[in-house]
């Protein structure tokens, strides 16, 4: 037989269970808690890599699409030369020549507008900073005021970049006469 230095109390037994309950509730509580906590990290990790792949997938794309910009805007000189070369033909050549120049001319273009390459319209439009280079102007009283009445060199763009700005002349209206004195 065992002695108890205590005597036996019926609801220690009891108090204990509650302890133990009580304390596991706690437990419980915390870990469902860090659970929360690790969850909501998840998914906002998983958010910000969703949304830096989307920002390298685009940045790849504007790469590709203007990689070949720096070439380009290399090559433009050599097209500006090849159409001089052909708006100023001397009188008296071979018309195969004239052809086979042309011919050569419009593959290099096509080969260049198959990497985007598009010219920028300029006369007859309205004057644009961000498309056109003003280099002067010309006095008209048939244009509007700020409209491009002549295309020294032909600008482009690749896609939404402007390669290189068309050179243009500006129209002005006609100075009035110094003798005027029309208010």
């Amino acid at each position: 037989m065992t002695t108890r230095k205590y005597p036996h109390d019926p609801n220690e037994g009891e108090s204990l269970k509650d302890a133990s309950i009580t304390l596991m509730e706690g437990k419980i509580a915390e870990l469902e808690s860090a659970l929360a906590e690790m969850k909501d990290r998840y998914l906002r990790l998983a958010a910000d890599f969703e949304n830096y792949k989307k920002r390298v997938r685009q940045e790849q794309l504007d790469t590709m699409q203007h990689a070949s910009a720096e070439l380009i805007h290399r090559l433009l000189p050599v097209l500006d030369d090849l159409q001089n070369v052909l708006e100023h033909r001397p009188r008296n050549v071979d018309e195969s020549w004239i052809k086979g120049l042309e011919l050569s001319v419009r593959k290099l273009e096509e080969a260049l507008g198959t990497h985007g390459l598009e010219p920028i319209d300029a006369v007859g439009t309205r004057f644009d900073p961000k498309l056109h280079e003003a280099i002067g102007h010309e006095e008209s009283a048939e244009h509007p005021e700020d409209t491009v009445v002549s295309e020294l060199r032909r600008g482009y763009r690749v896609r939404d970049r402007v390669v290189r700005p068309a050179l243009v002349k500006v129209s002005r209206r006609p100075a009035l006469p110094a003798g005027d004195d029309q208010a």
